[in-house]
């Protein structure tokens, strides 16, 4: 399904541009915090990392992910997606992997993370279409796609503009639109617009996830899910495993623990208070299953990211459960 970008990084010591410098420079004006730092647009965030954080449980929402120093591997599946200083992450639909960091005090990861405003991505792709795009591949839920001088230019611009409130609130909107044009066009910009039109048995697995994400408390079954979605339950458990990497009740368990990681983290919620808010009807089978993922039990993990990352409240128009 997904094909992984060669692995290739910066290598050390490599000469820097004045405008490379000038990202670096923005970059930590604009993310004093380790962790995820707000902007002046909501939908864009900076991550500043200072230490190396060894493989963990993520789930992403759909965007795009820039990391301007430092790296980050995702392993999904069987392949490995490299993000760096060479490399974007963008994401179509949420799928659950494990993510590993390199960064130090003394080279802090340092990244932006863009929510996906649908809206924006929908008119860009008519535009696209109408004016000749590449001919569609096939859809993939998550790719690494390699910088170039027109996307760095326009990270570039963007971060200037977030550092000043006035070009932010005026030019910020038309400067994300031209980053998702990067995304859209570049090397494997046709496989994510094929994705975003949620067409096929891509789309109706989207409608699925979307499902889930809205109603992931309430008792969800196969069945029920493969209905609404009108495949047969062998095509739906099959399709839906080859878009996210995992059947389908799995993914279920694994959005209610990721939200019920939110909760505690995010709202000082307790375990048992979490546990029952997505769904459980036993503390002891959430907390057996919760330690399984994430390798600590609930309060140990919940104080984990408390102590060593800011994690600030949910983007206000996401419609997926997203921790990362």
């Amino acid at each position: 399904m997904n094909q992984p970008t060669p692995k290739a990084s910066t290598p050390p010591g490599r000469a820097r541009s004045p405008e490379r410098d000038r990202t670096l420079r923005l970059l930590h004006q604009l993310a004093p915090l380790e962790g995820y730092n707000l902007t002046r647009l909501p939908g864009v965030r900076i991550l500043r990392s200072d230490r190396p954080l060894a493989r963990t449980p993520v789930l992403y929402d759909p965007g795009i992910v820039v990391v301007c120093q430092g790296s980050k591997r995702g392993f999904f599946r069987d392949q490995v997606y490299l993000y760096d200083e060479e490399h974007y992450l963008a994401v179509s639909v949420p799928v659950p992997f494990v993510m590993e960091t390199d960064a130090s005090p003394q080279r802090p990861l340092l990244a932006i993370y863009m929510h996906l405003d649908f809206r924006v991505a929908s008119e860009l792709m008519v535009q696209i279409d109408q004016l000749g795009g590449a001919a569609a591949e096939a859809p993939r839920s998550m790719m690494s796609s390699p910088m170039d001088a027109p996307m760095r230019m326009s990270v570039l611009r963007l971060l200037e503009a977030l550092a000043d409130p006035l070009e932010a609130a005026v030019l910020g909107p038309a400067l994300v639109r031209e980053l998702y044009l990067r995304v859209l066009t570049g090397p494997q910009g046709s496989a994510m617009r094929a994705a975003l039109t949620m067409r096929g048995q891509f789309g109706k697995i989207g409608l699925a996830l979307r499902r889930i994400h809205a109603a992931y408390a309430q008792p969800l079954d196969l069945r029920q899910l493969a209905g609404e979605a009108g495949m047969s339950v062998p095509a739906f458990h099959s399709h839906f495993k080859a878009i996210t990497g995992m059947p389908p009740m799995q993914y279920v368990k694994s959005v209610r623990l990721h939200q019920a990681r939110l909760l505690m983290v995010r709202e000082g919620a307790t375990a048992s208070a979490a546990a029952f808010a997505v769904g459980y009807q036993s503390a002891s089978q959430f907390n057996r299953e919760f330690r399984r993922l994430f390798g600590l039990p609930p309060a140990g993990e919940a104080r984990r990211l408390r102590q060593g990352f800011a994690l600030p409240p949910a983007h206000a128009g996401a419609e997926f459960v997203s921790s990362h």
